[in-house]
């Protein structure tokens, strides 16, 4: 079918390369391009030899020259942008120079500011349709398969959806005190900051971890979840017709909110840069350096998450209640492909995204979010690519 370069070499990166060497009808040939081409020969060697062609190279993603330069050479379908939030306005650059369909899994931040919105993307609409190519955001899982999951409830099961909760919920355990399950400056950042839900046309913002309730999960049992701001709400707000209210839900261990707190308490958090030695260094970017690597996480984790979708709404004048949910085994996908649960949820849907617009099934010029689109054959591809999703229509209700 074609080619795709991906940009990163971290552990959803790792789980991309994997899946796409598994659907090799589609990926006849890969490209894993990083700052750290080790990286990214480590994941060549590991899976060489198989129907995809893998190739690597080393590129600076914060470098339009470079990537433009890259991808010239490459000459590929789409570009998979694994690489960090910071560098979504880069790639998104090189691949308007160059007329390449483009992907990411998480919208683009500022690395000064931990501000989360679709605003800097959605401003490249008019100009990716007028080069006729096609940027899908966010097709991770959330954002991403979240989104997928609302379209198909909007699609199939509604008139009107009126509430969303979204739950993520880790009940994986990694054996260390503390320890992110994906980018520790990424997921810190996040954690930290306020809150906010959606509710009558407009977010409210509420104090970091501040709202805390308990959900009980299928297949994890009881959990402690709290509400934290997250960026598909903000273009579900606008995708979902009839929507009044939308919250994200996560869960966190007392240990690690505990952890969390002195860290931040003590400063270590702050992405304010302060002067070391006679260096300038960011403390949250040194606590990364400390933490346990997420990618090492893989064969220590143990458990299983749980992230789906719970709504109301109507249909047919009547009242309506339905929650879709994966569930994700730690230990086995790292027997799969030797990463934990949190980057193969968002690996795998990274991987169908970008196979969604190379075979034509979501290829339209401009700038989309994931629920713009059909949601069946990307539904359909969870089922087949290891991320399969359970129904319930008499769901308990979040208060």
């Amino acid at each position: 079918m074609g080619k795709a370069l991906i940009i990163g070499a971290g552990g959803v990166a790792s789980v991309v390369v994997h899946k796409c060497c598994q659907n090799s009808e589609v990926f006849e040939e890969i490209c894993i391009a990083s700052r750290t081409k080790s990286k990214c020969d480590a994941l060549k060697e590991k899976l060489d030899g198989g129907k995809t062609k893998i190739s690597t190279a080393k590129v600076d993603a914060d470098n339009v020259d470079e990537l433009i330069e890259l991808i010239n050479d490459f000459q590929p379908d789409i570009v998979i942008n694994v690489a960090l939030p910071y560098q979504d306005l880069t790639i998104m650059d090189a691949c308007l120079a160059t007329k390449t369909d483009y992907v990411d899994t998480a919208n683009y931040e500022p690395e000064d500011t931990a501000k989360f919105e679709y605003k800097w993307q959605w401003a490249y609409r008019d100009k990716f349709k007028a080069a006729g190519i096609t940027a899908l955001l966010g097709s991770g899982f959330d954002p991403g398969v979240t989104g997928v999951f609302s379209a198909y409830a909007q699609k199939h099961y509604f008139d009107t959806i009126r509430q969303i909760d979204i739950v993520d919920a880790n009940a994986g355990d990694h054996g260390y005190p503390f320890a992110t399950n994906f980018n520790p400056e990424i997921n810190i950042r996040e954690v930290t900051a306020p809150g906010s839900y959606f509710e009558n046309g407009k977010f409210i913002e509420t104090e970091p971890m501040s709202i805390k309730r308990v959900y009980d999960l299928p297949e994890i049992g009881p959990k402690d979840i709290y509400l934290l701001h997250h960026e598909e709400m903000e273009s579900l707000a606008l995708n979902i017709k009839g929507i009044e209210k939308i919250r994200f839900w996560m869960t966190f261990s007392e240990s690690y909110l505990t952890h969390l707190k002195v860290l931040e308490n003590v400063g270590m958090t702050s992405i304010e840069p302060i002067e070391f030695e006679g260096k300038q260094i960011v403390p949250l970017q040194f606590l990364k350096a400390v933490l346990p690597d997420p990618a090492s996480l893989g064969p220590r984790t143990k458990g299983k998450t749980n992230i789906g979708c719970i709504f109301q709404g109507m249909k047919d004048g009547k009242e309506r209640t339905y929650y879709v949910y994966n569930v994700c085994d730690h230990q086995e996908c790292y027997k799969e492909v030797g990463s934990q649960a949190i980057s193969y949820t968002t690996g795998v849907p990274a991987m169908i995204g970008a196979m969604m617009v190379m075979t034509g099934k979501w290829k339209k010029p401009g700038v989309y979010n994931i629920e713009e689109f059909d949601p069946d054959p990307f539904m359909e591809a969870l089922n087949k690519f290891g991320l399969p999703w359970h129904e319930s229509f008499d769901p308990a209700l979040i208060d």
